[in-house]
């Protein structure tokens, strides 16, 4: 009797040490992305100046090096808008990794790519909001170079999200006739005392509700939902780039985290993150994603 409660023990750690290895990425590699994209020399990343431009460059050169293609044939994909503090041009930046089975359905992973420049010596570097959601998108591709996913995956780094949600409304609408899934979107993942981290959309989708009910967290953060109307806190189900996704219908789940004192300040750097919430926090949204690929809706 104690050799097969021993079998079945260690069967059970077989089983939660490949669970929790399915998922892995470079989480040294995580890191350093995101220092380098939330440093001084990318200037805020602000939409339409010298800075962006560096950082849709960043993004590309680690995509090719992925091996990540190109989203229709290029990685850019430009379009231009008026706000009430002006009129821009924005570039998304967009690759893709086919599914096995369905390649025809798509998936779509995002995060944005901009920020909010400088003010005078003021540099609003945005590790958190949002490098820390891209250089996801960079462990999102490493995990799918080792994991063909069934269904078709489109990592988005959209632009002008501070402005509007300008990027990702341009994709969507330019989409609307594709077959998209689910929009999984991340945005500002790596900072938190409570270690805790929100995931917002699942009350909106009966399949994504019970992939949410059903999930193993193979981490120590936990996973809540909340912020999605329903429990009184501010209500998050329009704030990031998942926004126009859900006006056109399409399923989403948004991760992410409460603002804290670093929130559009030029106090949001890198060394103010919290590497080990981060790490978990990109572990449990690729374990989400790896059950609503597996699963569908």
């Amino acid at each position: 009797m104690k050799y097969i409660v021993k079998s079945i023990i260690c069967i059970l750690l077989v089983l939660q040490i490949g669970y929790a290895q399915d998922n892995k990425f470079n989480e040294d590699k995580l890191l350093d992305r995101l220092e380098v994209l939330s440093s001084d020399k990318f200037e805020g990343r602000r939409t339409g100046e010298k800075g962006n431009d560096l950082g849709r460059a960043f993004i590309i050169k680690e995509f090719k090096d992925l091996g990540v293609d190109a989203f229709n044939g290029s990685y850019e994909h430009a379009f231009s808008f008026d706000s009430r503090v002006g009129s821009f041009s924005a570039k998304n930046v967009l690759g893709i990794v086919k599914g096995t089975e369905f390649p025809d359905k798509y998936i779509v992973i995002s995060a944005h790519h901009d920020h909010l420049g400088k003010s005078g010596d003021k540099i609003f570097n945005g590790a958190d909001d949002d490098a820390s959601g891209v250089s996801a998108l960079f462990a999102f591709a490493e995990y799918l170079k080792k994991n063909p996913p069934r269904h078709s995956i489109i990592l988005a780094a959209f632009d002008a999200e501070e402005l509007g949600l300008r990027g990702a409304k341009y994709f969507v609408e330019k989409m609307k006739e594709s077959n998209i899934v689910a929009n999984i979107n991340m945005d500002m993942i790596s900072r938190s005392a409570k270690n805790e981290l929100y995931v917002v959309g699942s009350r909106y989708n009966k399949g994504l509700k019970a992939i949410i009910e059903e999930f193993k967290n193979p981490t120590d953060t936990k996973l809540l939902v909340g912020h999605d109307g329903t429990d009184g806190k501010q209500d998050w189900t329009f704030s990031s780039d998942h926004g126009p996704f859900h006006r056109a219908k399409i399923p989403f789940l948004y991760f992410g985290n409460e603002d804290h004192a670093a929130y559009h300040k030029p106090s949001d750097d890198f060394k103010d993150i919290t590497p080990k919430f981060y790490k978990n926090a990109v572990s449990i949204i690729i374990s989400v994603f790896r059950d609503l690929d597996a699963k569908g809706l």
